[in-house]
């Protein structure tokens, strides 16, 4: 189930002092880790006065609630998760455009999914795909930790590896999207069908494989390698790597929701949430180590640093479309997880 959180009360965090007085509601739409949402929505209710009700789900379950509510929109403005979603969001008009005056301020690559989008989702974070792999189970194992696509593969692997799914997950699809891109989409399919055997799980949310390794249920994780790095600073035996071959990235966005009931507010929250303050929040309050879109935010602590990884140039504006998302997830369904296990 979604976590539905109203936030009613702020001083057990310890945020600034002081609520403003009352200015309305928003239904805020979270697609980050809950932590981190609990926290947006409380500092933006202390900083303005707007009550808060909070909904938390992975990104692929959030486009599905938006769609089934395109005609009673029930959300204001939808918060985080991977940009794709986001994308197909804004291609079949379930967003709306908004330009915020704090566009200035933001890293390229947040501005040019705004400009894809058609200004209708915006990034307001980065992170790439990689490993996240318990060394201390891999050490009793004897195996060797993953360094590169094709070691998922070997023998050594089999019944080790957690990946979520792509129906609930954006992480997952940004997983299949970026192995299409990197490989071809017929290699890209025939790799994953031989992956299959060595996986033990499809997970329903995208960070679930990376708490798996965490506590030592599963080896590696298909994850963002900042949540890797997250556990790591957590006290687990975590390690992470980006593969050798190369690997695609996440655009975490924020969109408006068309026919959103509270509009003034949701774009308080879109100029707020923009902020460098608001953006380190994800770091200060839930150790989450994504790069931030506000130029004027710092890249936190240990968080792994894009500049040194080897991305490819990920189309978000084709994996981004709708009908391109429905059908790598038709085709992963039929030809990867219709697979007898």
């Amino acid at each position: 189930m979604p976590a539905r959180i109203v936030i009613a009360a702020v001083a057990a965090l310890g945020l600034a002092a002081g609520p403003a007085a009352a200015q309305g509601s928003l239904n805020l739409y979270c697609s980050v880790q809950v932590e981190w949402c609990q926290a947006a929505a409380t500092q933006f209710q202390r900083e303005t006065g707007i009550r808060v009700n909070m909904t938390q789900r992975g990104s692929g379950e959030m486009l599905a609630a938006i769609r089934a509510e395109a005609q009673n929109p029930r959300g204001d403005v939808w918060f985080g998760g991977t940009g794709d979603p986001h994308m197909a969001a804004a291609e079949e008009n379930l967003t709306q455009a908004y330009e915020s005056a704090n566009n200035a301020g933001l890293q390229p690559w947040a501005l040019t999914q705004w400009r894809q989008s058609e200004r209708r989702s915006i990034g307001v974070y980065a992170g790439a795909v990689g490993f996240g792999f318990n060394t201390e189970l891999l050490a009793r194992r004897n195996i060797a930790a993953p360094a590169c696509w094709a070691d998922l593969l070997e023998p050594r692997f089999r019944g080790e590896v957690q990946m979520a799914n792509p129906n609930s997950s954006g992480t997952a699809y940004v997983i299949i999207a970026t192995l299409v891109q990197l490989m071809g989409e017929d290699q890209a399919f025939a790799y994953l069908r031989r992956l299959h055997p060595n996986v033990n799980s499809y997970t329903r949310s995208g960070t679930a494989p990376i708490k798996a390794v965490a506590r030592g249920e599963t080896a590696v994780s298909l994850s963002f390698v900042h949540d890797a790095v997250t556990e790591r600073n957590a006290g687990f035996p975590v390690a992470w790597a980006t593969p050798c071959e190369g690997t695609g990235f996440e655009i975490g966005s924020m969109s408006i929701i068309r026919g959103a009931r509270n509009i003034n507010q949701a774009r308080r929250f879109y100029d707020w949430a923009l902020t460098a303050p608001a953006q380190r929040l994800g770091f200060e309050v839930a150790g989450q180590l994504q790069t931030p879109s506000n130029r004027e935010a710092p890249l936190p602590p240990g968080a792994p640093d894009l500049s040194q990884m080897r991305l490819i140039e990920y189309d978000f504006a084709r994996y981004g479309r709708g009908a391109e998302r429905r059908r790598l997830i038709e085709k992963w369904d039929r030809e990867v997880g219709a697979l007898p296990r």
